[in-house]
């Protein structure tokens, strides 16, 4: 039976990248399978494989057809998050397509690839955020 995975990241940096991710998302590096190319991380909990990142030449793409949502709760949370993700190395992005109202922050981690950080308890963006 097919299921799906993990997410992968492609990265330049595999070093930056895992301190980058573990940090954001609470993870840790999974010591077997991993090589100079390819980096999984679990949850920090044990419960599971959570991404990968896997070494990249290609750059990042300013309005990528597939990225990673990170969700919080609240207004105040998701301005936490925001200013924690930048003290991380995570950069700001000139998002051109923002709705009227988002409910969602458009970030990049240190190797440009583009994430949002969305807020649950605001109504949906809907369509209009499509990248």
């Amino acid at each position: 039976m097919l299921r799906l995975g993990i997410p992968v990241i492609g990265v330049t940096d595999m070093p930056r990248a895992v301190a980058f991710w573990s940090e954001a998302l609470n993870l840790v590096a999974a010591q077997e399978g991993r090589s100079d190319t390819w980096q999984t991380l679990d949850h920090a909990d044990g419960s599971g494989r959570a991404l990968g990142l896997q070494r990249s030449v290609s750059p990042s793409e300013p309005q990528p057809r597939l990225h990673l949502d990170l969700f919080t709760d609240t207004a105040e949370e998701q301005r936490a998050e925001v200013r924690r993700l930048i003290s991380l190395g995570a950069g700001t992005v000139d998002w051109p397509l923002y709705p009227a109202d988002p409910d969602f922050v458009v970030l990049a981690d240190p190797d440009g690839n583009i994430f949002c950080v969305v807020d649950l308890s605001h109504a949906p963006s809907g369509d209009e955020r499509a990248s």
